[in-house]
């Protein structure tokens, strides 16, 4: 028996598939789901999301939104969602010296706010992108 399982964002699909295991980031902590799991609806924190497929492992990077699992169905309704395959680690880290170089300015409120934001998914995305030691033999298409 297997999940299908979906990421979806306000851009798309970032990942569909039918999976054996998906970890996703609780907001009380990690939460494991296997085929035959109960129907759940939660609210998920920034995180990293796992999901393995036979002998593949696939890492994700999400930042939020909202898991419901129904029949075997696990949906993630996310703000932001990428696949480790797809982080280009060089445009994260640039991303993040700019961010941080805005706090260093100390503007207003609002600015400080959307630095922290952005440095905490850079660091987020940067790791994941280092969790994938290699590439899976097929990635499933989005």
């Amino acid at each position: 028996m297997k999940l299908h399982f979906e990421i979806i964002t306000p851009e798309g699909i970032i990942f569909t598939d039918d999976v054996d295991e998906v970890v996703v980031p609780g907001i009380e902590g990690e939460l494991g789901i296997l085929p035959g799991h109960i129907p759940l609806f939660t609210k998920l924190k920034s995180g990293e999301v796992m999901v393995k497929k036979g002998k593949d492992t696939y890492f994700l990077a999400t930042t939020g939104g909202f898991l419901e699992v129904l029949d075997n169905n696990v949906n993630v309704l996310a703000d932001f969602a990428v696949r480790a395959e797809n982080i280009e680690v060089a445009k994260v880290e640039e991303a993040k010296r700019r961010a941080e170089k805005l706090l260093e300015e100390k503007k207003d409120q609002r600015d400080l706010t959307l630095a922290q934001a952005e440095i905490q998914k850079a660091i987020l995305e940067l790791k994941v992108a280092r969790k994938r030691k290699t590439r899976p033999s097929s990635v499933p298409s989005a």
